[in-house]
């Protein structure tokens, strides 16, 4: 399967190191182009990809093709590779915010597009892509584009219209985890913790937390309630963070981050 990359960021390396690991192209079956020649240069050396001449050669080139750019800059990578591109491809884009009807008529033809939202869990294999293709896109083509999103974590097929809530469920989410993590490392240096055994301790209780969630298939509601004893130390902090308006922080940050994926 030949893949091209046009855009080669941190996401698109996660991408691609995912997709050379788990045996789904080798790498002189890749090939990435980026306006930064900086960026390309790395991922070439660090992955042994193909290095692009331009943005041209890398749609050309492909069956499956990313466009791993900022939603900014996607009109005119459009407008560049538009005439180079056939409806053979499965062309699949990495922007919030821009819908499957906008991207089919900056391309003026029909194509196969598939949209999608990963994550940067990615990076360490643990990413979750949302995926939806416009009507050009079979089974066989959805279930491809499916098998390489998955090399770099989890993918799931969803409705357009759930895309924006997919950026503030997971595409932006990380960030909310980091800050978490963060501020409980943050409190354990207050309390006397070195500073890196914290971060330890605060990243692995989010990381068990989430696979206790996923492999128990409980309600997180009461997974919470299992750790609360009866006038015990976790059943205080929840009071805590309940007071402070934690759920409501959460909730609010959330819908604004949909509202901005909607926006852009």
């Amino acid at each position: 399967m030949k893949l091209g990359f046009i855009g080669c960021g941190n996401m698109a390396a996660a991408m691609i190191k995912g997709i050379i690991n788990n045996k789904i192209a080798s790498k002189d079956e890749i090939i990435g182009a980026d306006k930064s020649a900086e960026s390309l240069q790395r991922i070439v050396r660090d992955t042994g990809i193909v290095q692009a001449v331009d943005n041209r050669e890398a749609a050309a080139k492909s069956e499956v093709l990313f466009l791993s750019v900022k939603p900014q800059f996607y009109e005119d990578v459009i407008e560049e590779i538009k005439d180079v591109v056939n409806d053979k491809q499965i062309i699949i884009t990495v922007a919030p915010g821009k819908t499957l009807e906008w991207i089919g008529k900056q391309f003026g033809k029909p194509l196969k597009i598939v949209r999608t939202m990963p994550n940067t869990p990615a990076l360490v294999g643990e990413g979750i892509t949302a995926a939806c293709g416009n009507a050009n896109v079979s089974k066989a083509d959805m279930d491809k584009a499916v098998t390489v999103l998955q090399s770099f974590g989890k993918c799931e097929v969803i409705s357009e219209h759930l895309m924006d809530v997919v950026t503030s469920v997971s595409g932006s989410s990380p960030a909310y985890v980091f800050m978490f993590i963060e501020a409980m490392a943050d409190a354990a240096v207050a309390d006397g913790m070195p500073r890196q055994q914290a971060y330890r301790f605060a990243a692995q209780a989010v990381l068990g937390s989430a696979k206790m969630v996923l492999e128990t298939g409980k309600h997180p509601g009461e997974l919470k309630d299992m750790v609360c004893s009866p006038g015990g130390t976790t059943i205080e902090a929840v009071r805590v963070l309940e007071e402070k308006g934690m759920r409501s922080a959460v909730f609010e940050a959330m819908k604004a981050c949909t509202r901005k994926s909607k926006g852009m």
